[in-house]
C-alpha cells in the first residue's frame, strides 16, 4: 500500500548531479538519502556534521513520521552513523532534511557529493495522552525490574 508524500527539491544539484532519494530494491523498507553537497566534507574522528539532502517533504498526514536511520555498511566499515541514533521528522515539518552524522571511527571520513549517507523510512504514529496517577500496579512477572533484570541468556 502506498501513501502519497510530496517531495520538494530545495537544491538544484538534486536530480541533476545528485540522484534523488530512492529505494535500492523492491524489498527495501527505507529509501537512501544522499549527500546533496557540492564539495566533499571531512568528518573528523569524534566529530559531527550536518549534511543536507536537497529535499523537503510534506507528509500530508499527521498519522506519519519520517525516520532517518544509519546505513549499516557505513556504520560497520567506517564508524559513521546518524548522530542521535535516529532522526525524527514530524509530519508538520516542511524544511530541508538534514542528516547529522557522527564519526565514531578512528580515522577521518570524507563524505562525498552524492554519497548515500542515511536511510529514510516512514512509519505510522499513535499519539497518546498521559494520565497522571499516584501509583499503578507493578504486578507483572517483571515488575519494576529493568536494566538486565531478565538475565543475559
Amino acid at each position: 500500500m502506498f501513501r502519497r508524500i510530496e517531495a520538494r527539491v530545495v537544491n538544484p544539484l538534486l536530480g541533476t548531479k545528485i540522484e534523488p532519494p530512492s529505494y535500492a530494491t523492491d524489498g527495501s523498507a527505507a529509501m537512501d538519502l544522499r549527500a546533496c553537497i557540492e564539495d566533499p566534507v571531512a568528518l573528523q574522528p569524534g566529530g559531527r556534521c550536518l549534511v543536507k539532502t536537497g529535499i523537503a517533504i510534506n507528509m500530508m498526514d499527521p498519522g506519519l513520521v519520517a525516520i532517518v536511520a544509519s546505513r549499516s555498511g557505513l556504520s560497520l566499515k567506517h564508524g559513521v552513523r546518524v548522530a542521535q541514533g535516529i532522526g525524527v521528522i514530524d509530519a508538520d515539518y516542511h524544511g530541508e532534511i538534514g542528516v547529522i552524522l557522527a564519526n565514531d571511527g578512528a580515522e577521518t571520513y570524507t563524505v562525498q557529493p552524492g554519497e548515500r549517507i542515511a536511510q529514510l523510512m516512514f512509519q505510522p504514529v499513535i499519539q497518546v495522552m498521559l494520565q497522571y496517577v499516584d501509583e499503578f500496579s507493578t504486578e507483572t512477572e517483571r515488575g519494576t525490574g529493568g536494566f538486565g533484570s531478565t538475565g543475559r541468556n
